[in-house]
């Protein structure tokens, strides 16, 4: 191939020129100019090369484990050689962190090569030695060997892309971690790091070696203040995998949830807890989004699904007497034109003069519900604080609520069940014709079904609930 060369095209409407201008003459749009490589390929003749499907031959998918279960759910299973994951999240959530562990945890079987691109060796060395020495003084170590410092750990503190290449050829790791993505540059390229040229470029880069030489690549990826993933849109479309870190800067879970991944199910939680060692995995998440052992009025209990997880979780409503015009709606972890929705179903058909209240709604834990299946507990627990009732111990509710007032079934009905009988749920309100009558009798659970909201909220809270 010849020697490669840069153009500046528009992002808008695709035209070059050979120099940057801020507006593109051709369509007149302003600071769409990005830079890129063009190279002169040479092909060389050559007979064919394709072949029938199903002549292909069959190759077992052996993936690697991450030495976190939570991490290996997300991905489906774990890291599958040769593919690319994508990490994103804020700044301080802990992405450095769950790589650097998860990195140490698996040097204790294969090759890993770590990157730093944005911190020193020594900076990295003192977080490791950090962690390290406190998992080793804890006891029930989750990654046994993670305090032996004999593992095949190696790292890099390099930000030129050209280097790092060379690295990978000549370790050719099982793993590599680069952290980040947006703080490596291409010499070739003029532009500042972090620049839609530079990570479209390296990532590429990174992208061929690791299929080459079957390398399980881990790449870090910041975000905008927006909350969605820095850099061009080819980026997420070049990787294999798109997890995104999660997590409330004054609470101590982080959610790690998968937003793309080819070798397995999207929208997959895993749950970890921030402490002094580093991140623990949470094997129980639903004590996290779940109250205290005393009810109280306004609250309801529902179970969520988050890919194959199922979660129950508990909410929290206040209504009081408006001092505006115009009555106050806030919701956190529901969506607020959910919370507008079920509000108005609910004054129209219980008749209860909602409009006239400030209403509060939050999700305990700081867990986002955006399915359906909440839609009864929101609405179970507006009416228990508007009417001031506390709800029976031991209840969970689940369903749809229609414009119409009837309850409407949702998925994974069965799985949710299950995880309300083992958490010592005795009571469930469930659309009507669920058919799952057997399977409530099997683990000890009554199974009360409903067709309408009054019928779910008189079998939740009581006959005066809608009087």
């Amino acid at each position: 191939m010849a020697k490669s060369s840069t153009s500046y095209v528009c992002e808008s409407c695709g035209a070059q020129s050979r120099q940057f201008f801020g507006r593109c003459s051709a369509c007149g749009s302003w600071n769409t100019i990005v830079e890129q490589m063009v190279g002169k390929r040479v092909i060389a003749a050559h007979g064919r090369r394709s072949e029938p499907i199903y002549a292909v031959g069959d190759r077992p998918l052996q993936r690697l484990c991450s030495g976190y279960g939570e991490l290996d759910r997300v991905l489906g299973g774990g890291l599958v050689p040769g593919s690319l994951v994508l990490l994103g999240g804020d700044p301080g959530i802990g992405k450095s962190t769950l790589l650097l562990q998860s990195a140490q945890a698996m040097a204790t079987r294969h090759s890993v090569l770590y990157v730093s691109a944005e911190e020193s060796a020594q900076q990295v060395k003192l977080r490791w030695r950090r962690l390290v020495d406190q998992l080793g003084q804890t006891n029930g170590l989750a990654n046994p060997g993670a305090s032996d410092p004999n593992v095949e750990l190696q790292l890099l503190a390099e930000t030129d892309l050209e280097m790092v290449l060379q690295e990978l050829q000549a370790l050719k790791p099982a793993v590599a971690v680069i952290d980040s993505i947006q703080a490596l540059h291409a010499a070739e390229l003029s532009s500042a790091p972090g620049s839609v040229a530079q990570v479209r470029e390296c990532a590429a880069a990174l992208a061929r070696i690791a299929k080459s030489q079957n390398t399980a690549l881990l790449l870090v990826g910041h975000v905008t203040k927006e909350g969605i993933l820095a850099g061009p849109k080819v980026l997420e479309h070049l990787v294999d995998a798109v997890l995104t870190f999660e997590g409330d800067r004054f609470a101590s879970h982080r959610l790690l949830r998968a937003v793309k991944n080819r070798f397995g199910a999207t929208h997959e939680l895993g749950v970890f807890e921030m402490r002094g060692q580093g991140l623990v995995e949470v094997t129980n998440p639903s004590e996290l989004f779940l109250g205290g052992d005393e009810p109280s009025a306004g609250t309801a209990t529902i179970v969520a699904c988050e890919g194959t997880r199922a979660l129950v979780v508990e909410l929290q409503a206040l209504v009081s007497t408006t001092s505006y015009a115009s009555p106050r709606r806030t919701a956190t972890g529901i969506g607020t034109n959910r919370l507008h929705q079920i509000l108005a179903v609910l004054e129209k058909h219980l008749g209860l003069p909602l409009s006239r209240f400030d209403c509060y709604l939050a999700v305990a834990g700081g867990l986002e519900v955006e399915e359906p299946a909440a839609d009864l507990g929101v609405a179970a627990a507006v009416v228990a604080s508007y009417r001031d009732l506390i709800m029976p111990g031991g209840t969970v509710l689940i369903a749809e609520l229609g414009l119409g007032g009837q309850l409407r079934p949702v998925g994974q009905l069965e799985l949710r069940l299950q995880e309300s009988a083992r958490l010592g749920f005795r009571r469930a309100v469930v659309p009507k014709g669920s058919g799952l009558g057997r399977l409530a009798a099997g683990l000890d659970l009554q199974l009360l079904e409903a067709g309408t909201i009054a019928e779910a909220l008189v079998a939740a809270l009581g006959a005066d609930t809608v009087s």
